[in-house]
């Protein structure tokens, strides 16, 4: 039996799609709305213009890494962490582009607080709206990369805390031996072919710990974190070898071995242990995270976070975050 060196997460089972009309203001889409798709349109439209305006594109070298939430007429932004290193320029709806200092970072949410360089005071920000705590589907809207449209879906099954994966070799484990432990495939690309290991070879120590069986090498490897570094000593062709293996992430490992990469797109590196997240289903690219989710009324509800597949993204709650942007002003 084949060993997979990583713990599949079984994601609970949406809700179902619909809910009954109510009161909830930025919730639920009005019954008129719903009837076409120019009405439907219509509907979003009184939240287009707060959601574009507030929302800033992070660039490095020209290139578009994560996009941010504006949460203060100074020009603070909020954004995903492990997306933005070395962001050096924000650039807004309007066409202005500032340049971008670090503030804080926070890694426990994945959250980083920059400020654009400037002398204004005015600049549009995020509404909070922290009471939108429904676990009913509800309507939800972002701004798409290019900042001169939205990008509409639904949120779906209940608000949650999302647990740590733990990190990953990238290897499948085969038949165990006095000699050790054979790796029968590495998976291309992922943290193993990465540090030089192959197919055949004998894995006969992690950590300078022995390991014989499977199960030994799957226990020492699942303690340690992504971006934790391994040693692992291999048997090849009857001569010891060390490598030293940064470990990646248990998901986007699955992913490379699925190659489920070729249909949905690029998924967040971090996309685990989360404290509470809202699951929605906008199609927004990986580059887009960090960006603000906003409600009907054009509230922000929460920090987009991680692409998780080309239809899941997980947000941080409002109320996390703009307690967050508090603490980071500090």
């Amino acid at each position: 039996m084949k060993f997979f060196l990583s713990l599949l997460v079984a994601m609970p089972l949406l809700g179902e799609i619909g809910q009954k009309d109510n009161n909830d203001s930025g919730t639920t889409l009005p019954l008129k709305y719903r009837l076409n798709g120019k009405s439907t349109q219509a509907a979003f439209g009184k939240a287009k213009h707060t959601a574009l305006a507030a929302t800033a594109k992070l660039t490095r070298n020209d290139k578009l890494i994560a996009m941010g939430a504006i949460v203060s007429p100074e020009g603070y932004i909020l954004t995903k962490a492990s997306s933005c290193v070395g962001a050096r320029l924000a650039t807004l709806a309007n066409g202005e582009i500032y340049q971008l200092r670090i503030k804080k970072r926070n890694e426990d949410l994945d959250l980083a607080l920059y400020q654009m360089i400037s002398d204004k005071k005015d600049f549009p920000y995020v509404s909070w709206n922290e009471k939108n705590a429904s676990d009913q589907v509800s309507w939800v809207l972002s701004a798409f990369t290019e900042l001169d449209e939205i990008r509409v879906g639904i949120t779906s099954g209940k608000r949650r805390e999302i647990g740590r994966e733990g990190g990953v070799m990238g290897v499948i484990l085969g038949s165990e031996s006095k000699e050790g432990v054979r790796v029968t495939e590495v998976v291309p690309q992922a943290a193993a072919d990465k540090a030089g290991l192959r197919n055949g070879d004998i894995m006969q120590k992690v950590d300078g710990r022995t390991v014989r069986k499977r199960d030994q090498v799957v226990n020492l490897v699942s303690k340690k974190d992504p971006g934790d570094v391994v040693t692992v000593e291999v048997l090849r062709k009857n001569k010891s070898m060390n490598y030293k293996i940064t470990l990646g992430h248990r998901s986007v490992t699955f992913d490379l071995f699925n190659r489920n990469l070729q249909m949905s797109g690029p998924v967040s590196k971090r996309k685990d242990n989360f404290p509470l997240i809202i699951q929605h289903d906008l199609p927004l690219p990986k580059e887009a995270m960090g960006g603000p989710l906003f409600d009907l009324e054009g509230n922000c509800i929460g920090i987009n976070i991680a692409r998780v597949d080309r239809v899941t993204v997980f947000s941080l709650p409002a109320r996390i975050a703009s307690k967050m942007t508090t603490d980071l002003k500090k």
